[in-house]
């Protein structure tokens, strides 16, 4: 099924037509960021004025190029950038798990004989975070970005890096202040990320990262906190190298299905 914008949409959106809705908007601009033969039939449909008006602004631009600083972009296309990458409801989530990591890392310190909790946290870590990433429950912007060509694994995608760029650092610092190994700290982070992606295109990423975080703390971490014995899946040897080869499978999985993504309704 093509994902170009139809032939009277564009004409609608080059005539400035007030009646066109902001999710049609929102999809032809998007689409025409990436796609040259629309830009070049956008051009077909536009009217003698704006014809006009273009070639007076573009020799504007032209002059103002010649004689100072590049024109600054349009704030609504920053606009557009930014919403693929970062949504505001991540801040809160995000700052709820740095604060439950700062804790854990307390709890070691006064603790010293009990289970890294760092350890037994990493894992789920971003999980809040990946939840919310792509979510209608949680996204103001959900319905009008889930019409567009810009949603899908490629969002959610962006979206994650921006989860694992604030908490894994947060993790090395918290593994390099309590003595726990980084590798310990990093695969599972990175496994159970993937992993919830994976899953996330056939329940829904939200039910995913719930499923995952609900089965970790049930199979791991509190038979850990009642035994005070780390499990196998948390020592040192060959487990970086599992969690590792499981990122790089849910991966995979996740690429190979990123159609899953775009079918996802309720599920989200």
């Amino acid at each position: 099924m093509s994902t170009h914008p139809e032939p009277t949409v564009l004409a609608r959106y080059a005539e400035g037509d007030p009646g066109l809705d902001d999710a049609a908007v929102w999809t032809v601009e998007s689409h025409l960021e990436t796609c040259p033969d629309c830009r070049a039939r956008l051009t077909g449909h536009l009217t003698g004025d704006t014809r006009a008006l273009l070639e007076t602004v573009a020799a504007g631009i032209d002059r103002g190029i010649v004689a100072g600083p590049a024109p600054v972009r349009n704030p609504r296309a920053w606009s557009v950038t930014g919403r693929r990458w970062f949504t505001v409801t991540l801040a809160p989530w995000l700052i709820m798990t740095a604060a439950m990591i700062g804790c854990a890392v307390l709890m070691n310190v006064l603790e010293p004989q009990m289970p890294s909790l760092v350890l037994l946290l990493a894992p789920v870590a971003p999980l809040p975070g990946v939840a919310v990433a792509w979510s209608r429950r949680t996204d103001p912007a959900w319905e009008l970005i889930a019409a567009t060509p810009a949603a899908g694994l490629a969002m959610l995608l962006r979206r994650t890096a921006v989860v694992l760029a604030v908490i894994m650092p947060l993790l090395v610092l918290a593994g390099a202040y309590t003595g726990t190994s980084i590798a310990l700290l990093l695969a599972p982070c990175l496994a159970f990320t993937a992993s919830s992606i994976a899953l996330g295109a056939l329940i829904g990423v939200h039910r995913a990262a719930f499923v995952l975080a609900a089965l970790w703390a049930a199979a791991i971490v509190l038979p850990t906190l009642v035994t005070a014995e780390l499990p196998v899946v948390l020592q040192s040897g060959a487990a970086p190298a599992g969690w590792t080869l499981v990122a790089a499978v849910t991966t995979g999985f996740a690429v190979a299905r990123a159609d899953l993504f775009r079918r996802l309704t309720s599920g989200n």
